[in-house]
């Protein structure tokens, strides 16, 4: 059964799955982790994973939504769960300038990143927070929060891991004030950044290996000898590390929205989904060409091979992929904001804009009626893949199946 449900992509990233995995599936082999997400993801929006019905109370019709699959990978299901958690964050905001600093993997180990994702996206997580908090301590003897962000993806859908960093403009000092950089455009110098960075990660990747966690298989194999292996460490300690720092966010009216713009995305949008040609077996997609002033170009796959680079960017089991540290830490964060709103009242570095904030950008609109354009809406029943109804208190109408009554 369907119904009206607004608007629908023409093409979605479900879509993408249900007609190229069959063959993507037949000549590679996938993990049972990542297979059940892509098979959860192309099942996205289907009646396998069946339908909610919603109930008008002004016209007390009914209409039928397919379920979604609420993956985190997922394109469709992402962009409400974003907006629950910034409203969830905004009890954690100073009013201070944020700074955003991005810490990027380099190339040389990527290879082993993805053989490797959870020691070495951990060890991403641990070098670039201990290196900005211990920056904090160094400059104003001072606890920095900050929240962290991983991203894998480049726009092309390759590998290209990095941290993006929400910093707080200064700290709080184990006397309870706050103290912070007396300008406003930067934080800290970023080749030192860059510098304390890359002996940390290394460090760290170093006691990986002694401890052996980690894996080498196929082209990295020679790796797996202590001689081969510290090579590659002595060659990556040669090099500079990219760290960029974008400066200072306005203010805290700002950071809710700057930080919408990272915390749920996944590797690819259904907005960026352009043509799936079934005779050619390709799908086109738009991509920011970076090295030619970011323009917007299209980007034409196999859909086999689509689904080798979308497979980059599912993160392991479990894996917290926006994690908080110093005084956002989730262990202490409602005492140390405390302790940080009350320092600032009296700090001269409290944020006070100079024009009055823009207004908060409305919330996504509600769910609107597809008979009469109302938005009172109730949720009334659920039927699952299987067949199964969940019926729900008040759910009454006159087009309502009678077979939904479990009296």
């Amino acid at each position: 059964m369907s119904c009206p449900s607004g608007h629908t992509p023409e093409l979605t990233l479900a879509r993408v799955l249900e007609v190229f995995l069959p063959e993507y599936l037949q000549g590679h082999a996938v993990p049972a982790h990542p297979l059940k997400v892509l098979r959860r993801l192309g099942r996205c929006r289907s009646p396998q994973l069946g339908w909610t019905i919603w109930q008008c109370q002004h016209c007390r019709r009914s209409h039928w939504r397919p379920n979604g699959c609420g993956d985190r990978h997922c394109p469709s299901c992402q962009h409400q769960l974003s907006h629950h958690w910034l409203e969830r964050q905004r009890q954690a905001l100073l009013p201070v300038r944020y700074f955003h600093w991005v810490f990027t993997l380099p190339a040389q180990l990527r290879p082993l990143a993805l053989q490797n994702p959870q020691p070495l996206y951990d060890l991403l997580f641990q070098s670039a927070s201990a290196t900005l908090l211990q920056f904090g301590q160094q400059r104003f003897g001072a606890e920095l929060g900050l929240t962290a962000i991983l991203h894998t993806w480049g726009q092309n859908l390759m590998h290209h891991p990095h941290l993006h960093c929400l910093v707080t403009g200064g700290g709080l000092t184990p006397q309870n004030t706050w103290a912070g950089p007396k300008q406003a455009r930067w934080l800290f110098p970023i080749h030192a950044v860059s510098q304390v960075f890359r002996a940390k990660f290394c460090a760290g990747l170093l006691q990986l290996q002694a401890a052996g966690k980690l894996h080498f298989h196929g082209q990295l194999q020679p790796l797996a000898d202590p001689a081969a292996f510290a090579a590659l460490l002595h060659q990556l300690r040669s090099r500079r590390w990219v760290v960029f720092a974008k400066g200072s966010v306005v203010g805290p009216d700002h950071v809710l929205d700057y930080l919408g713009r990272y915390t749920h995305r996944v590797a690819i949008s259904n907005s960026r989904l352009r043509a799936l040609d079934h005779q050619a077996g390709t799908l086109s997609f738009t991509y920011k060409d970076y090295a030619d002033a970011s323009r917007l170009k299209t980007l034409t796959l196999r859909g086999t091979e689509f689904i080798r680079r979308f497979l980059f960017h599912l993160l392991p089991q479990g894996f917290t992929k926006i994690r908080h540290y110093g005084l956002l830490g989730n262990n202490r964060r409602t005492q140390q904001v405390a302790r940080a709103r009350l320092a600032l009242e009296l700090s001269p570095l409290r944020f006070a804009p100079k024009t009055a904030p823009s207004p908060t950008p409305p919330a996504r609109p509600p769910l609107a009626c597809p008979y009469c354009q109302a938005t009172t809406l109730r949720c009334v029943a659920r039927i699952d893949g299987s067949g199964k109804w969940t019926l729900f208190a008040g759910a009454r109408g006159p087009d309502l199946p009678r077979f939904l009554d479990t009296s």
